[in-house]
């Protein structure tokens, strides 16, 4: 367990590193887009390699951090009915998704994405737009993304069963979600109500004095 716990920090930090850097694309994405409407409305040109730009990235950002996003827990949940079990429970439910669901769709993608990016590749494929880009990097993305996304279920399948085993935290609980922040706020509320009560046991020990 020891071995693959490490196994899953590595795919952990893998992910976390592609993540933090597609995150820079969306900066680039809005200065793209905002070029693009800037000059068709000012200048009156339009380029399609450009235009075909901004999807590309998007695709990126969107194919690249689904690891990270799995990784953080920022993926969609639909907990109605599994927040209402206990932790235990919701991680048996955690495992059965990630066989049962996450990794055969993933690896399915995986498998069959291969093929439609070697053929683009072998071919050159460019874009049926006049002036378009190239094809076959954006089809890359495909399996590169589904593969990091296997890892990043991996890694998770790894620390479910860690958990169980007692050999590590919680994987369900969503880091950076501001338990610190609320930690601090609850001192700073305790140490308020404690200078409140000796106040008021010196008015009160003034009081009786008097």
């Amino acid at each position: 367990m020891t071995l693959l716990l490490r196994l899953s920090q590595l795919i952990d930090r893998l992910n976390t590193v592609v993540g933090k850097s597609v995150a820079w694309l969306t900066l680039l994405v809005v200065l793209v887009s905002a070029g693009n409407a800037i000059v068709r409305k000012v200048f009156g040109v339009s380029s399609n390699a450009w235009l075909e730009l901004q999807w590309y990235l998007f695709g990126a950002i969107f194919l690249l951090a689904a690891g990270y996003t799995y990784l953080l827990n920022e993926h969609v949940r639909v907990d109605v009915l599994a927040q209402r079990f206990s932790r235990k429970t919701q991680v048996y439910i955690e495992i059965f998704g990630i066989l049962f669901f996450l990794l055969p769709a993933c690896i399915l993608v995986f498998w069959l994405a291969i093929p439609y990016f070697w053929q683009s590749y072998e071919t050159m494929e460019l874009s049926s737009n006049t002036g378009g880009l190239i094809r076959w990097p954006v089809k890359l993305l495909i399996p590169i993304g589904f593969a990091l996304l296997i890892l990043s279920g991996v890694s998770r399948l790894i620390r479910l069963f860690g958990f169980l085993a007692g050999k590590c935290d919680d994987p369900l609980a969503a880091p950076n979600t501001g338990e610190a922040e609320l930690e601090m706020a609850e001192d700073i509320r305790k140490v308020a109500e404690e200078n409140d009560r000796r106040q008021l046991e010196r008015l009160q020990q003034k009081q009786n004095r008097n």
